[in-house]
């Protein structure tokens, strides 16, 4: 297959040379490496030039979620398919982009892939049990008939390992040029109302997980609770988040019960921490200018406005 993989890099560390040697081992290989920089401080850029001659450097101040990656879609648009992976994913066996590229030989209409993540070997049980609930065993592909019974899951989507169909992401414009997150799910949402098909396969993994504390956790759902605020036809089309957020919270504890009591209490605290950082995220307009990059994890985003 014709495709490109896209990795946007900023101080990537070793967990990045993970990442390109995981690629080196695949069963089918991109014709190209496309990795934009955010004008990294360690030795990112020397590490990338070890894997591909196709280098972007980018000040920090200009990388944006969205935008940087639209940019990365446009430079690449000879390729059939994009390969979409963040720095600190670890593709898990030689076989994970012939299994996710797969999936677009089966249905033309289909737009869009993401793998499943599994968790890092370092994951805490938090970390483990959020890449179980929403990555599970089984693939997927979803229509807009779904968002009635799935609401705003049918449009989930994650660029830490995704593929998109070139001609149907240029086709309804790209990634959103400025955006504080989520801009897969922005794609992915575009997609179902165009008709497309958005998919999920199991079968194609990758090693990719944090291990957020309450306040970063905070800082996570401020960010996702902005997104909401400003791309409001989401949850007008296809739901809010509380039913969901609920099953997870609730999954969590059964979870910890069984395998980490020891961790509920820390499990309720970021409960509490995602549920005020969205709730404000969602009021971000109503807070003084200069409280917002303090509430937030892309504080870049604000600065530039």
């Amino acid at each position: 297959m014709n495709f490109t993989v896209v990795i946007p890099t900023y101080n990537g560390g070793d967990v990045f040379k993970e990442c390109l040697e995981s690629i080196t081992k695949q069963s089918v290989q991109p014709n190209k490496i496309l990795v934009i920089d955010s004008s990294s401080r360690d030795d990112t850029v020397a590490l990338a030039s070890g894997y591909t001659d196709c280098i972007k450097i980018i000040p920090s101040s200009e990388f944006n979620h969205g935008g940087t990656r639209n940019m990365a879609a446009r430079l690449v648009s000879d390729a059939e398919f994009i390969v979409f992976l963040t720095q600190d994913a670890i593709l898990n066996s030689p076989f994970e982009f012939a299994n996710l590229l797969s999936f677009f030989e089966s249905d033309k209409k289909i737009a869009a892939i993401c793998g499943r993540q599994l968790p890092h070997v370092t994951a805490n049980p938090l970390a483990c049990h959020a890449r179980w609930y929403n990555y599970p065993q089984t693939s997927v592909v979803k229509t807009a008939n779904d968002i009635p019974i799935l609401g705003i899951k049918a449009a989930f989507m994650s660029n830490s390992f995704a593929a998109y169909r070139t001609v149907d992401l240029l086709g309804v414009g790209g990634f959103p040029l400025d955006t504080i997150l989520a801009e897969d799910m922005y794609v992915a949402a575009k997609f179902l109302l165009d008709g497309k098909k958005v998919g999920y396969c199991a079968e194609a993994c990758v090693r990719h997980s944090h291990n957020y504390s309450p306040i970063e956790e905070f800082k996570r759902y401020f960010d996702t609770g902005v997104f909401h605020s400003q791309e409001n036809w989401i949850r007008e089309r296809f739901g809010v988040l509380d039913g969901e957020g609920k099953r997870f919270v609730i999954s969590e504890l059964k979870y910890l019960l069984k395998t980490n009591p020891s961790w509920i209490p820390l499990s309720i605290l970021n409960t509490i921490a995602k549920l005020v950082g969205f709730k404000l995220g969602l009021r971000w307009n109503k807070i003084p200018k200069s409280l917002l990059p303090k509430l937030s994890m892309y504080k870049s985003y604000w600065i530039k406005k």
